[in-house]
C-alpha cells in the first residue's frame, strides 16, 4: 500500500500581518494563572456583564417573547422591524438619507467591519486608520487584502485626529478613512469641527468614511456626540457602525448594525459586494435582532449611568483622578467610551517593552490591562485601563497599580520571546494575593 507523505499544516499567509494583541500572550498568561487558582482583575476588555451591568428588562422580554418565531433564517440584511427602528433612530439624530435597504444587521459590529472591508479592498488598496485604534480595524484591513495606514491622533490635543497628518498620508491607492468616535482606546469624543474637516477631506479625495460609533451613547461631562453621517451628506459615502453591546450592556447578544448613506448609485458595485457577503453568511443571530426595536424605542437607561452621579460617570472620574495621582502616570480626561489610555514615564520606569510591563503587572498584582502598542500606538509608553469595575474595586486596583509602579524598573531581557519573565528591580513592593 502506497504511503502518504506527512505535511505540516500551517496558518494561511493571509494572517501574516493580522494582529490582535489585546487577546494575545498577556491574556494567555492570565488564563494560565486563573487555571492555577489565582483571581485576576480583568481590566483589559470592555465587557460590561462581569462587572454587574445587566441588560434592560424590556430587551430580555422581547427576545424571550419572540423566541418561538426565530428558529428560521431572516432576510440576510435582518428583520424589517429592527432595520426600520435603526432608520427611525437616525432620523432623530438628523440623518434623513437612510432607507431600510441600506441597513444591515450583524453579529456585532466586528462582523460588519470585516464584511465591509472584504467587499471593498483589493491588494495594495490603503485604508487610513487612526493611531491608536481599536485593533480589529487594522487586522480586518490586512485580512481583506488591503494595507492599513495609520494617521496620528494627537495626545497633546486631547487625542483629536491630526488632520494634516491624515491628509498627508492619502495616496492614489487610498480608498477610505476610518473614524472611531467616541474613540477606543483614548475615550476622545471628536469635535464637530474635526469631523467636518474629515468629511471635507473625504469629499475632496473621493474617499469612503467608515464611522465606528459603537460608544455613541456613552459620553460624559456634557459632551454630545455628532454622528458623522450628518456631515457627509449625499456626496460622501459613509458607513456608520453601531449596536447594542456597550450602551445596552448586551455584548454577548452580538447585535449590531451597519447603515450606509451617501451617493449610492456611484457605490452600486460595492454595495452589491456587501449584499453578496451578507447573503453568504445567511443572516445574523435572529433572536438578538429582536432586541433592537425594544432597545432604541424604550427608556435609555444609559443616560442615567453616564451622569456624574451615575455609575459609569463616577467610575470614569475615579479612574481619571486615580491615574493622574500616581507618580509617573498621566492621562487625559475621557469624554466617552469605557477606557482610559494612560501614559507611562518610560525613562522613570525604564520601559522598553509595554507588553512586558503588562505581564509584570499581571504576575505581581493580578491585574490584567492592555498594553498600548496593541492598539497600533508606535511607542511603548501607554496602557489601556477599562473603567467598568465599581468605584470600590477600581480604587483598589489603582492603589495596587501605584504600589507596583513605586518600585518598578524594567531591565532588558536577553530574549524577546513571550511569555518571558524579564528581570525587574523591585523596591518595597508586595505581590497581591
Amino acid at each position: 500500500m502506497k504511503g502518504f507523505s506527512v505535511h505540516m499544516f500551517r496558518q494561511s499567509s493571509k494572517l501574516a500581518n493580522v494582529l490582535y494583541d489585546i487577546r494575545g500572550p498577556v491574556l494567555e498568561e492570565a488564563q494560565a494563572m486563573e487555571a492555577a487558582g489565582h483571581t485576576i482583575l480583568k481590566l483589559n476588555i470592555g465587557n460590561p456583564a462581569p462587572f454587574g451591568f445587566e441588560a434592560p428588562e424590556a430587551i430580555v422580554q422581547d427576545i424571550s417573547a419572540n423566541l418561538p418565531v426565530t428558529q428560521g433564517y431572516s432576510d440576510s440584511r435582518g428583520i424589517l422591524s429592527a432595520r426600520r427602528a435603526v432608520v427611525q433612530y437616525y432620523e432623530t439624530r438628523g440623518i434623513h438619507n437612510l432607507s431600510t435597504d441600506e441597513v444591515f444587521l450583524g453579529n456585532g459590529v466586528s462582523e460588519l467591519i470585516t464584511l465591509s472591508l472584504q467587499a471593498l479592498c483589493n491588494p495594495e488598496d490603503e485604508i487610513l486608520v487612526p493611531g491608536p485604534d481599536y485593533p480589529l480595524w487594522t487586522a480586518s484591513v490586512a485580512l481583506s487584502g488591503g494595507t492599513p495606514v495609520h494617521y496620528r491622533c494627537a495626545e497633546e490635543n486631547a487625542w483629536q485626529p491630526d488632520l494634516e497628518d491624515l491628509e498627508s498620508r492619502i495616496t492614489e491607492r487610498t480608498r477610505g478613512i476610518v473614524v472611531i468616535n467616541p474613540n477606543n482606546p483614548t475615550g476622545a469624543v471628536y469635535s464637530k469641527e474635526t469631523l467636518q474637516k474629515i468629511a471635507e477631506i473625504a469629499r475632496r479625495h473621493g474617499l469612503i468614511v467608515f464611522s465606528d460609533e459603537i460608544y455613541e451613547k456613552i459620553t460624559y461631562n456634557g459632551v454630545e456626540l455628532v454622528n458623522m453621517a450628518t456631515l457627509t451628506g449625499d456626496d460622501v459615502l459613509c458607513l456608520t457602525f453601531s449596536g447594542l453591546s456597550k450602551a445596552y450592556r448586551v455584548a454577548g447578544y452580538r447585535s449590531g448594525w451597519l447603515a450606509i448613506t451617501g451617493p449610492l448609485d456611484e457605490a452600486h458595485s460595492y454595495l452589491e459586494g456587501i449584499k453578496l457577503l451578507a447573503n453568504m453568511r445567511m443572516c445574523s443571530n435572529v433572536p438578538a435582532q429582536h432586541a433592537i426595536q425594544a432597545a432604541l424605542g424604550g427608556k435609555q437607561s444609559i443616560d442615567d449611568l453616564v451622569l456624574p452621579t451615575g455609575r459609569l460617570g463616577a467610575q470614569m472620574q475615579v479612574a481619571y483622578e486615580g491615574l493622574n495621582s500616581i507618580d509617573g502616570v498621566s492621562a487625559h480626561r475621557a469624554d466617552g467610551a469605557l477606557y482610559m489610555f494612560a501614559k507611562l514615564d518610560v525613562e522613570k520606569f525604564g520601559i522598553t517593552d509595554d507588553e512586558q510591563f503588562a505581564l509584570d503587572l499581571l504576575r505581581e498584582q493580578k491585574i490584567l490591562v492592555s498594553h498600548g502598542t496593541a492598539f497600533n500606538w508606535p511607542r511603548p509608553d501607554h496602557f489601556r485601563l477599562v473603567t467598568l469595575p465599581s468605584v470600590e474595586v477600581l480604587t483598589e486596583a489603582l492603589e495596587r497599580l501605584d504600589t507596583f509602579l513605586s518600585g518598578y524598573r524594567q531591565v532588558a531581557s536577553t530574549t524577546c520571546e513571550l511569555p518571558v519573565v524579564r528581570e525587574t528591580e523591585r523596591t518595597g513592593t508586595a505581590a497581591a494575593g
